[in-house]
């Protein structure tokens, strides 16, 4: 059995902060060089002990094949702008030398019955320990910003109803899905201008941002 949870998560957690580090740093060297950035913006979690506890009851993992059979104890979640991005990321991850791609799902081309939408990939990423090495497991998540609002609601309201949604909520949950993909879709017609929109807003801002810099230089100069 597993007695101590939070000795047994610590490389779990490890894990979620340096790959958090890793693609905020892809994201910064797209913006370093006034690109767009595939990645809008990443967040991590390693999953509660109550919520493991429960998925080993439900997935019938034994807790000595826990390490092997779960793979989302530890979970990272990337959001992009755009749908293309979301494969332009999968790229970016698939010529990584430092993770190990085991699996990917794409429920975007294949999307799940309930409407879900979203590219998972299963990674064996390598942290350092004092005792040595030890891979972990890990689940990456890429999804648009209308896909991860719709997927929040429904993950909401499964704790609600436990999995046994009503007829016609899951009905209108799928519609919402549909809604939300296609306002995705609205989103990639017009990608250009949307993008081209943002790097003058981009522009405009540092400028502001080093004007307010220079003004406050100034006046400390003058204290002096």
């Amino acid at each position: 059995m597993v007695e101590d949870w939070q000795h047994f998560l610590l490389p779990y957690q490890q894990a979620v902060n340096e790959l958090k580090v890793k693609l905020r740093g892809m994201r910064k060297q797209y913006q370093d060089q006034a690109q767009h950035s595939p990645i809008e913006f990443v967040t991590g979690r390693v999953k509660p002990v109550d919520s493991i506890k429960e998925k080993m009851v439900r997935r019938h993992v034994a807790e000595d094949r826990l390490e092997q059979d779960m793979q989302d104890i530890a979970g990272v979640r990337i959001m992009c702008q755009f749908v293309e991005d979301i494969y332009e990321v999968v790229d970016l991850l698939r010529e990584r030398s430092d993770i190990n791609i085991l699996e990917e799902r794409d429920y975007i081309s294949n999307v799940k019955p309930s409407g879900y939408r979203s590219y998972h990939i299963v990674v064996e990423y390598p942290v350092q320990l004092i005792t040595g090495e030890k891979k972990i497991l890990a689940e990456i998540q890429i999804r648009t910003l209308a896909m991860n609002f719709w997927a929040t609601i429904e993950h909401s309201l499964n704790y609600k109803y436990q999995g046994a949604f009503p007829s016609d909520l899951s009905a209108r949950l799928k519609s919402a899905a549909e809604a939300a993909f296609k306002l995705d879709n609205e989103m990639s017609e017009i990608r250009e201008e949307i993008q081209e929109a943002q790097n003058l807003f981009s522009y405009s801002k540092n400028s502001d941002w080093s004007q307010q810099n220079s003004t406050q230089e100034n006046q400390q100069e003058n204290k002096q």
